[in-house]
């Protein structure tokens, strides 16, 4: 009975060590926000219903973002056949945008962000696991960019009323499609995983 006794904590610690190592972990939520092709050749070729409702909301959410240390990235797209010219007016969000010239830059050649760029790569160093897309064009790139993350098991969510396209309906079509979150729930959520 004495040799059971002293075996039994060895046991325990073992099978305790066990059971920890078997239980899932949960990843802590670590998010981005990636501002999509807001760009002033494509601004003009889009719904300017869309553009006076989005703006302000896309500056509200790079805000909220920089004030609880979470990166902004800026996403821009270019054409290589038809541009525009990377570093060119057109190719520049415009100053109303409250980006920062050094937020992390992707520049893109396909709708998808993560296609042939270092977005994936820049997300891993950061630790990034959940992003918050808005932008351009709520039915082309960000929509491909949203089921690119979605492929490469990012959590993915586009931000409600900071989407883009040449066409408001579809907009906010793509917003249902997605449950695009909002603002104040954006806000709680980024007020409770603070680094």
């Amino acid at each position: 009975m004495k040799k059971m006794a002293l075996l039994l904590p060895p046991i325990l610690a073992c099978a305790l060590y066990a059971a920890a190592e078997a239980a899932p972990v949960q990843a802590k939520t670590v998010p981005a926000l990636l501002v999509m092709d807001i760009q002033n050749a494509y601004l003009p070729h889009v719904d300017e219903k869309d553009v006076k409702r989005a703006m302000p909301m896309i500056n509200h959410v790079i805000a909220l973002f920089r004030d609880n240390g979470f990166p902004v990235i800026r996403v821009y797209h270019t054409d290589i056949e038809s541009g525009p010219a990377v570093d060119s007016e057109g190719f520049e969000f415009p100053k109303t945008i409250n980006v920062k010239p050094d937020d992390p830059r992707i520049v893109k050649n396909y709708p998808n962000a993560f296609k042939k760029t270092n977005l994936d790569r820049l997300l891993k160093e950061l630790n990034i696991n959940t992003l918050f897309l808005c932008g351009l064009s709520a039915t082309g790139c960000v929509l491909a960019t949203y089921h690119g993350a979605a492929d490469l098991d990012y959590d993915v969510f586009m931000v409600k009323n900071a989407l883009i396209s040449p066409d408001s309906e579809a907009t906010r079509c793509v917003e249902n499609f997605c449950l695009a979150v909002d603002y104040w729930s954006l806000k709680l959520l980024l007020k409770n995983v603070r680094r």
